[in-house]
């Protein structure tokens, strides 16, 4: 059970947490002035130590090199005390297991570092066997290059000690890499230590300056995860080492582990600058719910058109032209890097309306097959009696032609040099011209369905809420039964459903998952703590619509952590709470 240290808030792996000390500290964050170290049982025995509420103590410990074989582990395994006051053990990739302590520290860090393979697997093993709540510790390894790739894998607590070594062989550190104190003739720093002539600079002031630099490297990187965009910083970051790189793409194949922490929505915009964007768990996730869980519910023909800048995507230049031409005739479809296909129905949906991508005019071929998989997808799902492609020549065409000749299908072109050209909407308006209009009720009704298959599985917008009605004008359209109570609302900001508690009962009623959190017999107001859950879904994920109940109490709310980790959790906010009712 983790007494001194709290998880506050999440961005995937990476988690601004509270090391609670008289002056707690915002993790992730340096803790060499407060750690005390209660040495290594190799040498001698110790005796256990006290414990002050003001230190973060590192207990007797027996550390292993990389490679020692387990009999020789469980042999020498450490029985680790209870301690009054923040306490962390010492744990290898193969020891590591829920010592009851605050936070834990991996004894082979300095190995792994530099070996990406290594390092995320034994990151990974290590933190998914510790308490999900607990602080995760890596010793001598922090550089100001390194610690947003650290934090990004889940990293807490770290220290200096490195980078003042490095300071002491004449190595100055930066967040681009390191350079020899003698090769510098101009100190590109403001920091205190750098407030010196170069001439009089030397390595004592070069550490100084090392450690400054990891502090403000540190508060950059807490406020991107604050933001909920570390991952957008990492990829620029990442590519001033090859070791960085190979971390971030190692932990992209780590989907499962990723997954499960990466928040399901949220209004941070997404960043995509690289073809590893394309591999982000939010881009992964919407095109698997896109071509597995969406469900075409129009019998009008499919157009195809180029995504736009501004989002969402119907409220651009371009799109208000196309909709001119088409007239609610055809269903509209928008192809784009990095999302893939988004459904006029999910354009609102996260991260549809939160990307910003760059614009060079050209597709890389790593987007062309990503795309090109997912709407090859989407069509092998999905009839439509017709097909038409209103795109551009280059990336756009040259994908629909890929998925036309692997379908056996027939597109339809209609742009003649661009888009939007009078001559290409001319074109788009007669091709459709002989389909039938859908009604603005169908438009509604449909998009409330779509997104409730996108967020609750498919089949889900037809077994949730059968026969409804809609209120208030898109894209905040309320969703009411027939006999005019409300069962939910389409969210304009994530583009997803929010629950009322007819709507929540619907749902645990239905043939539907349910995510369900167990709580004990209380009423929660506002939200639900970890210590008061007996039990969650495992498929929860920060940002899913949650079903709340309890001897005393049935709510509705939106999870704040994974389902796993509120089970494991002895501190920190489960899930926020809408609405609830006495039972």
């Amino acid at each position: 059970m983790t007494d001194y240290f709290e998880v506050h808030e999440r961005d995937g792996a990476a988690r601004l947490a509270e090391l609670r000390l008289p002056e707690s500290r915002e993790t992730p964050a340096l803790v060499d002035d407060v750690r005390e170290d209660a040495g290594s049982l190799w040498a001698r025995e110790r005796e256990v130590p006290a414990g002050e509420e003001s230190a973060l103590t590192i207990l007797p410990h027996r550390a292993f090199p990389g490679g020692t074989p387990d009999e020789v582990q469980e042999a020498f395994a450490v029985d680790y005390p209870d301690l009054d006051g923040p306490s962390a053990a010492v744990v290898s990739p193969e020891t590591a297991d829920d010592y009851g302590t605050d936070a834990y520290v991996l004894s082979n860090a300095q190995e792994l570092a530099g070996h990406a393979r290594a390092f995320v697997e034994g990151l990974i093993d290590t933190r998914e066997s510790i308490p999900a709540d607990a602080g995760l510790y890596l010793s001598g390894v922090a550089t100001p290059a390194n610690v947003s790739i650290l934090a990004y894998a889940g990293v807490d607590l770290l220290d200096a000690d490195h980078a003042v070594v490095k300071g002491t062989q004449g190595k100055y550190l930066t967040t681009d890499g390191e350079r020899f104190l003698e090769d510098i003739e101009e100190l590109p720093c403001s920091c205190p230590a750098c407030q010196v002539p170069r001439e009089e600079f030397g390595r004592e002031d070069c550490a100084a300056h090392n450690e400054h630099a990891l502090q403000t490297e540190l508060r950059r990187v807490r406020r991107r995860i604050r933001e909920g965009r570390l991952r957008d910083y990492v990829e620029g970051q990442a590519r001033h080492e090859q070791w960085h790189t190979a971390v971030m793409r190692r932990l992209d194949q780590q989907y499962g582990h990723l997954e499960q922490r990466t928040p399901v929505v949220r209004q941070a915009e997404l960043t995509a600058a690289t073809d590893d964007t394309l591999n982000r768990v939010e881009i992964q996730r919407f095109a698997e719910r896109v071509t597995t869980r969406y469900q075409n519910r129009f019998d009008n023909p499919l157009v195809l058109v180029p995504c736009s800048a501004r989002k969402p995507y119907s409220e651009s230049q371009s799109h208000g032209q196309f909709h001119d031409a088409i007239q609610f005739r055809a269903h509209t479809v928008s192809m784009t890097s990095p999302i893939g296909v988004v459904p006029q129905e999910l354009e609102l949906t996260y991260p549809a309306q939160h990307y910003d991508t760059v614009v060079t005019g050209e597709w890389t071929p790593t987007e062309r097959e990503f795309v090109a998989n997912v709407l090859e997808a989407y069509l092998d799902r999905n009839d439509y009696p017709r097909i038409v492609a209103h795109v551009p020549e280059g990336g756009y065409r040259d994908i629909c032609e890929r998925v036309e000749d692997s379908l056996g299908l027939d597109f339809e072109y209609t742009v003649v040099d661009h888009p939007t050209a009078t001559e290409s909407l001319s074109n788009l308006a007669s091709t459709v011209s002989d389909a039938l209009k859908y009604s603005k009720r169908e438009r509604q009704h449909n998009t409330i369905r779509a997104v409730a298959d996108y967020q609750f599985g498919e089949g889900a917008g037809d077994e949730l809420f059968g026969e409804f009605r809609t209120g208030a004008r898109y894209p905040k359209l309320r969703v009411n039964s027939n006999d005019g109570e409300q069962l939910a609302m389409l969210v304009a900001q994530y583009g997803v459903l929010s629950l009322t508690l007819a709507g929540a009962r619907r749902w645990v009623d239905s043939d539907v998952p349910t995510k369900r959190i167990e709580i004990d017999g209380f009423v929660p107001h506002g939200s639900v703590l970890a210590p008061g859950v007996r039990d969650a879904s495992p498929e929860i994920r920060p940002g899913d619509e949650v079903v709340i109940e309890g001897p005393k109490a049935f709510a509705i709310g939106r999870a704040n952590m994974s389902g796993p980790a509120m089970v494991e959790s002895s501190r920190g906010i489960a899930s926020s709470v809408r609405h609830v009712t006495e039972q």
